[in-house]
């Protein structure tokens, strides 16, 4: 069987260069969002000692150098093109990380044991390629045994989530 891919061709993706200084710009804002809230705090010192900001915001400060460094040597230094990650490579760590970012925002709303089985049922259909009886019937049995474990045997609550699905069943 042959491979479309030439191989001695260089794989494309994406450069370290390019990684790093977008790493550091994120950063670098959330850096500069502390700073302005602990400013906002009170980044004083005061009669009595350093106000609620103080601390936070002079580490915020010295975030922001930081990033501001790595950001200027990436884009002004020599570019470190190796690759960092591969289309393919990224394409599997995506496959991961966008259901499992689906399920944090339907947990949210539906709760833990609804948004399992939804997770575990469609991430065993896409990727696992599995029917979705089957998926559905896992999905199911798994979150089922989280909620008697948790709920009816250990009697810790877990959350419901914001439309509280599970009510009716008096929890």
């Amino acid at each position: 069987m042959e491979s479309n891919v030439d191989a001695g061709a260089p794989e494309a993706g994406i450069a370290t260069w390019l990684v790093e200084f977008l790493v550091a710009l994120a950063l670098l804002l959330f850096g500069a969002l502390i700073a302005w809230k602990s400013w906002q705090l009170g980044a004083v010192w005061r009669e009595d000692g350093p106000g609620a900001g103080y601390f936070p915001f002079y580490i915020a400060l010295l975030v922001c150098l930081a990033c501001t460094t790595v950001a200027v040597r990436a884009l002004a230094g020599e570019r470190d093109r190796s690759l960092f990650v591969s289309y393919r490579q990224l394409r599997l760590v995506l496959t991961v990380l966008l259901p499992s970012l689906g399920f944090v925002v339907v947990t949210q709303i539906l709760g833990l044991y609804i948004g399992s089985l939804l997770f575990i049922a469609g991430f065993m259909v896409w990727v696992g390629h599995y029917g979705w009886g089957r998926s559905v019937a896992v999905g199911f049995a798994v979150a089922a045994i989280a909620f008697l474990m948790f709920e009816v045997w250990f009697k810790v609550p877990l959350f419901k989530g914001s439309l509280d699905p599970l009510r009716f069943l008096g929890y």
